[in-house]
């Protein structure tokens, strides 16, 4: 029986170019798609662009340009990030398509045959950067400009003809869905953060603009455009060909196992999600998970502090799988975490250069060396060389786990624990002693070590594909072979194939870099 696995990032705003926060999302995402690949699920890993919007018109009209070809330019690139980043996306959706178009009808059309869509006037604060409404508590007054406090974008006073969703009807559902699903939101903090706001009392939310009209119109009253959130939120189901329920698509990939968003959107996808979704009659997503925010030296990534990290920069000076390990083993998923050139320099020099790297580069000189460039067989293996891969083997459950609940740095804590304690076995076992005295010793330490060293790698590579991609291919288990299985079976090398030629993994930072 196929199993199947459906995963998301955000669909980002392409008002501007990628920053660290689109890369952070996407490169979690991608090592939840790639581990889960391993285990054998037919994963669907969906990413994209949200390109309606008045900030979107706005940018366009200062440009000079048509809101489509303005869109078009700026998908691109976001697009070109999903190969800078080495993502295994299978899909990339974008607001402006016609499967979007329609999907987002009928999620309306079904909203207005609930009953839960009036025609109203809408007054209050509202964010054109955040794209987003804010109530009176939610706002601050900084040297006389009104701001979210939350996300410190300038707010406006908007009065205008809306259409609105009853979503105050729907806070009791909500907070009993909550209770039945505790871990339909994650982390923890996150849902205590949503239940708290749902407990307090939902106010009908305006899901339509007049004011501007780069966007998907209102069915039969087209001087209005959808509200840009129901828009963009519909990507999730309009990717699968919603509204045709019967297509193979959406019946195998709907609902979501993971939504993987950043906290600052939380609200839109853990509230008012589920709620369209309830009145629409649709089975809601499995899991929202909101990570934090990555910060620079401690401080909020922004353009008038001066402190943005740009992925694409970092990216050609030191390497995907470098950046891609440093943020995912430094930064705590969930959790706020600031990152430094310095201390990325620190975790490529100390885990990848001198653990893993150093680890693959010494084996496999020793049997190039002295085996005629051919792991060794042998099948009397002592308690310790049991013991160094039956360690790793019998942690694949706890890892697993580990993976489905979202607790990738223990994970990767775990399996980093594995590389230091294979390269303290291959020290401590001297294979270059044992030649001379016992050359049968000498090939059950080098079989032992290679066989964890394929473990490790198959378990790193949905973290650092490029490198541990080379590692395997060397001793001959092909990318489309990797997976899971592969870490219980050991006869995988044992083959009298030659080993093919390992490049230096990871090449040391100097500090005058």
């Amino acid at each position: 029986m196929v199993k199947n696995f459906y995963i998301t990032t955000p669909i980002y705003y392409p008002s501007g170019k990628p920053h660290m926060g689109h890369a952070y999302s996407s490169i979690v995402a991608d090592i939840f798609a790639r581990f889960k690949r391993l285990e054998g699920y037919d994963v669907l890993f969906l990413t994209g662009t949200d390109e309606h919007g008045q900030k979107i018109q706005k940018e366009a009209k200062k440009n000079n340009k048509d809101p489509k070809l303005f869109c078009d330019e700026l998908s691109e690139t976001f697009r070109s990030l999903t190969k800078t980043l080495n993502l295994s996306n299978n899909d990339f959706i974008r607001t402006t398509e016609k499967r979007h178009h329609k999907s987002v009808v009928e999620i309306w059309n079904r909203l207005v045959k609930s009953g839960d869509i009036y025609l109203d006037k809408y007054s209050g604060w509202y964010s054109v950067s955040d794209e987003a409404f804010y109530d009176d508590d939610e706002i601050e007054n900084i040297n006389g400009n009104k701001i979210s406090k939350s996300s410190g974008s300038p707010v406006e006073w908007v009065e205008e003809e809306s259409y609105f969703f009853k979503l105050s009807a729907w806070s009791k559902k909500l907070t009993e869905f909550y209770k039945k699903n505790p871990n339909f939101i994650l982390p923890t903090s996150r849902k205590n953060e949503v239940v708290k706001f749902v407990e307090k009392g939902l106010k009908d939310l305006s899901i339509s603009r007049t004011s501007f009209t780069w966007g998907i119109p209102v069915p039969k009253n087209e001087k209005h455009v959808i509200y840009v959130w129901l828009d963009a939120l519909t990507n999730y189901i309009s990717a699968l060909n919603f509204p045709n329920t019967e297509d193979n698509k959406y019946k195998n990939f709907w609902p979501a196992d993971v939504h993987i968003i950043g906290k600052d959107i939380l609200r839109f996808h853990a509230v008012f999600w589920p709620a369209f979704l309830l009145a629409a009659k649709l089975p809601l997503p499995k899991r929202v998970f909101g990570h934090g925010w990555i910060l620079s030296e401690d401080k909020k990534m922004s353009k008038s502090l001066g402190n943005i990290l740009d992925p694409l920069e970092i990216i050609d000076k030191y390497g995907i799988d470098q950046l891609r390990y440093y943020l995912v083993k430094e930064v705590s998923l969930g959790n706020d975490g600031s990152i430094s050139l310095e201390n990325l320099k620190n975790c490529i020099n100390n885990d990848l250069a001198n653990n893993y790297g150093n680890l693959c580069q010494r084996v496999f000189s020793f049997i190039k060396k002295n085996c005629g460039n051919k792991i060794p067989l042998s099948s009397k293996l002592n308690e310790s060389d049991k013991q160094l891969l039956n360690n790793l083997r019998n942690s694949l459950p706890k890892l697993i786990s580990l993976m489905d609940n979202q607790e990738l740095n223990e994970y990767i804590k775990v399996v980093v624990g594995f590389s230091f304690e294979a390269n303290k076995y291959f020290n401590d076992s001297e294979p270059w002693t044992e030649k001379k005295k016992d050359p049968e010793r000498m090939n059950a330490i080098l079989f032992t070590i290679v066989e964890q060293i394929k473990n490790i790698s198959i378990l790193l590579n949905p973290i650092i594909p490029k490198a541990t991609n080379k590692v395997l291919s060397m001793i001959n288990i092909s990318e489309q072979n990797i997976s899971i299985d592969k870490i219980k079976d050991d006869k995988i090398i044992k083959n009298k194939k030659e080993l093919g030629n390992l490049e230096i993994l990871f090449t040391k930072i100097e500090d005058d870099n």
